[in-house]
């Protein structure tokens, strides 16, 4: 499967599917499965604890992190990519032993729902969430920036379930063995770094039309 323009995984991540996120081969090299945090069921969950086979994540802002009282799991982390991983929660509220599908789908929608406050949630728990840097992938390049700019652009809170691919003999999915898990799921595949130019170019267009508003001239597509 060909790699797939931005517009068309922002687009599938606006029908509540489920994309995968390639970084730079000279970073993790790494391919995550992505979508809206506001869409997920079990189903979803489930899928992704046996296909994807890695840490299931939550990726919130650091506004809603503040808003939800999460602090960061540690405040000097040496994580070699600067992963903010905040302290694990659950669900204050319908759930059982929090590990189950329907349970951290149960804790994600609660985290990310519009009215969502600290009591709702209780620490520790078995979903983990991380804190994207203000700015997104303009800032850092990493699936933690990268699912909450998606889920942002496709209209929804930006927040985003992912989780890594890992292959059947528990080593990590690289292009070619991503390539094959896109075919056989029948689930788009993309790139970080073509995110990353989508939003440079929105940035640019949006100058373009400050620019001509300050000075009153006319810009072609604005």
């Amino acid at each position: 499967m060909t790699i797939s323009k931005i517009e068309h995984i922002i687009e599938d991540i606006r029908q509540g599917k489920m994309v995968i996120l390639m970084d730079d081969e000279g970073r993790e090299n790494e391919g995550d499965l992505v979508m809206a945090a506001e869409c997920v069921s079990s189903g979803d969950i489930n899928f992704m604890a046996k296909n994807g086979r890695g840490l299931i994540c939550l990726t919130l802002t650091q506004e809603r992190c503040r808003h939800l009282e999460l602090p960061l799991m540690v405040q000097d982390s040496s994580d070699p990519y600067g992963t903010n991983f905040t302290v694990s929660i659950e669900a204050a509220k319908g759930v059982t032993t929090g590990i189950s599908a329907h349970d951290r789908a149960l804790t994600i929608q609660t985290a990310v729902k519009a009215d969502a406050v600290p009591a709702d949630l209780t620490k520790p728990g078995h979903i983990f969430p991380l804190m994207a840097r203000d700015g997104g992938v303009l800032v850092r390049e990493g699936h933690t920036e990268a699912g909450c700019d998606l889920a942002m652009l496709a209209g929804y809170e930006p927040a985003s379930v992912i989780v890594e691919i890992m292959n059947d003999d528990g080593t990590m999915a690289r292009r070619l063995d991503l390539d094959v898990f896109s075919k056989q799921h029948d689930i788009k595949l993309g790139l970080i770094s073509d995110l990353v130019a989508y939003r440079q170019a929105l940035v640019e267009h949006a100058l373009a039309k400050q620019f001509a508003a300050q000075n009153d001239v006319s810009i072609a597509n604005c």
